[in-house]
């Protein structure tokens, strides 16, 4: 019985971590001039925390492992509702299409690049080295 109040302690706390994140990020997106959705900030602020350890990923990672693993089950009612959208995708299929190609181009020689010149730096000598 303390096992699972401790297993449910954990996940809420993880939820409520999240949820956090998203509402903040949903505040400042109504404060900022430029429309960025509230979810992208709150992830924005979620991996700041994160990253800058102010938050132990442990405390995360139960709500996180949990929503990915539904993450396909979670996406089918918005896959519904583009169904009603049907007669407005294929008047403009054309250009999602391109932009899907361009978009999936430009990300692909934008990381190759990245890529490429983040490995082939020579790493320097530690201090102190000496050249013989």
């Amino acid at each position: 019985m303390r096992s699972a109040l401790s297993v449910g302690w954990r996940i809420l706390r993880a939820f409520i971590i999240i949820y956090l994140c998203l509402y903040a990020g949903t505040v400042v997106s109504t404060l900022l001039p430029v429309a960025i959705p509230g979810s992208i900030i709150g992830m924005l602020i979620l991996f700041t925390l994160l990253a800058l350890q102010l938050l132990p990923v442990d405390w995360v990672k139960p709500g996180s492992t949990l929503l990915i693993r539904y993450m396909g089950l979670l996406f089918v009612p918005i896959s519904v509702g583009i169904m009603s959208y049907t007669d407005i995708l294929s008047a403009q299929f054309g250009p999602i299409v391109v932009s899907v190609v361009v978009s999936t181009f430009v990300v692909l020689v934008t990381v190759g690049l990245a890529s490429h010149k983040l490995h082939s730096r020579v790493p320097s000598p530690p201090p102190g080295a000496t050249d013989e």
